[in-house]
């Protein structure tokens, strides 16, 4: 049986036609720009996945379709770029990337991560139980790093890496920030959202809680972005292979110039 769509896609695909804010994107392009700096490697047929292309001039595009504009084994590089969080199937949307990669291919994704507004989710969902009494949807569930870095695996990539770096960004107050986040194109897409605006009592509750419980001194508050990074390759035979269990050359004790021990039994 098919899962229930996570996403709304035809309300995702018209908050971000209204998006005027992208620094969350550059913020992320940057990182990427970085990061293959540091990868001895001259790519010639790059791609980069992304609901806001205008962010990447350098690259060609793709959109981040459930079906990717993809061919098999025709990039070297695939970046996939701030949208894999919108998607019903990430593990589906990496399979398509690793199978868009020629042999060796590099891989490297960059989403919101579990820490990403963890303020203001604490805020809502407090909120909304104290004045209404119950919880709805209304900020995407994030992935946290370590189940990340699964789908890699789970998607065939060799050499998988997961980490993260956080930005912290101040605004005036909560009302700022949820603004700021439709101006991004990254406001409540979720299927199962709400099809009636929450009540004015909720928000200003949320408000309220936000400035009590994070605020700083001079009154403004704190909004958490993390950023996940995940790094694959498309398997390759000259890449390092792990070593055989058993086919150690040196005693791991020899190594630390520890005594070597043995475990206590059990007796059953």
């Amino acid at each position: 049986m098919t899962p229930p769509a996570l996403t709304d896609r035809a309300a995702l695909l018209r908050n971000r036609a209204r998006a005027t804010e992208f620094f969350l994107q550059e913020e992320a392009a940057d990182e990427a720009q970085e990061r293959l700096t540091e990868v001895n490697r001259t790519f010639t047929a790059p791609v980069v996945v992304s609901g806001f292309p205008a962010v990447w001039p350098d690259f060609p595009a793709v959109a981040d379709d459930e079906v990717l504009a993809l061919h098999e084994g025709a990039h070297d590089l695939v970046v996939h770029a701030m949208a894999l969080h919108w998607a019903n199937d990430p593990v589906g949307q990496l399979v398509q990337c690793r199978r868009a990669l020629q042999p060796d291919g590099l891989f490297l994704g960059l989403l919101p991560g579990g820490q990403t507004l963890h303020e203001l989710r604490a805020a809502l969902a407090e909120a909304e139980a104290e004045v209404t009494g119950g919880l709805s949807p209304r900020v995407l569930p994030m992935g946290e790093i370590r189940d990340l870095g699964a789908l890699l695996q789970r998607a065939g990539f060799a050499l998988p890496v997961a980490d993260s770096f956080t930005k912290t960004v101040l605004y005036r107050d909560a009302f700022h920030l949820m603004a700021d986040l439709r101006a991004m194109g990254e406001g409540n897409a979720l299927a199962a959202r709400l099809r009636y605006p929450t009540r004015r009592a909720v928000l200003l509750r949320a408000a309220g809680i936000y400035a009590e419980r994070f605020g700083r001194p001079d009154g403004r508050i704190p909004a958490t972005f993390e950023i996940i990074c995940l790094t694959g390759w498309a398997p390759h035979d000259s890449q390092q292979k792990p070593l055989r269990p058993g086919s150690a050359a040196a005693r791991l004790a020899e190594a630390l110039n520890a005594a070597e021990r043995p475990l206590p039994r059990e007796d059953g």
